[in-house]
């Protein structure tokens, strides 16, 4: 194999002729890296159980008072933080909640990169829309993106609890003075942390239907 695939599969080869051994490889490295992303997503969760409970529980009392949720990120970080706005907002099941995700415009994600700067994309938006009580929930596999960085801060100065999830044990948003709750994956691997992510960004939508659920219970 040549080109960008290499670094996935690097023991592929362009002179390989046994199909046989080829197929074993490629199943024995696709079996090793659905281990390696179960075992992260379950080490991060549980890792991360108690903070997950307290972030949970601040974005449900925000809910409850009339809060709106909005999310956003870069990249895979976009697509998570899309389906994490329609999630929140259209479950199977469960409790619809007020939510918008700030990837989903390109009109104005495209006009604010191309006339201000890609720094100020998700910032900007939140200035527009969002008001004291409200909730910012930005992902950054990286933990730098200064973009997600710009908006916890403006979300702070604004009043908006803010919650951030990364990778590579938090980078900047470990230490980001404007983050309330920071959810931070310990994994090495771009791919597998994503994954994580994905799967903390799920595991703190539950326990947000928890909180609503435990108040519906009937003393």
């Amino acid at each position: 194999m040549t080109g960008g695939g290499n670094f996935l599969y690097p023991f592929l080869d362009a002179e390989e002729t046994d199909g046989s051994a080829l197929s074993a490889d490629l199943a024995a490295s696709a079996e090793a890296k659905a281990t390696e992303s179960l075992e992260l997503r379950r080490t991060s969760i549980a890792g991360l159980a108690a903070e997950l409970d307290r972030a949970a529980a601040a974005m449900a009392a925000a809910f409850r008072a009339g809060g709106r949720l909005f999310t956003f990120g870069n990249g895979g970080s976009a697509t998570d933080a899309a389906g994490q706005a329609a999630l929140f907002a259209s479950p199977a099941s469960g409790r619809p909640l007020p939510a918008r995700s700030l990837v989903a415009d390109t009109a104005v994600l495209t006009a604010l990169a191309n006339d201000v700067g890609v720094e100020v994309i998700f910032s900007r938006q939140l200035i527009a829309h969002a008001r004291a009580g409200d909730i910012a929930l930005g992902l950054s596999t990286s933990g730098g993106s200064v973009n997600v960085l710009q908006a916890f801060a403006e979300g702070r100065r604004r009043g908006l609890l803010t919650v951030g999830l990364a990778g590579y044990r938090g980078g900047a948003m470990a230490t980001c003075p404007d983050l309330d709750h920071c959810l931070a994956v310990e994994g090495q691997s771009v791919h597998r942390t994503q994954e994580a992510q994905s799967a903390l960004a799920h595991a703190l939508w539950q326990r947000v239907q928890r909180e609503f659920q435990q108040l519906e219970v009937p003393a």
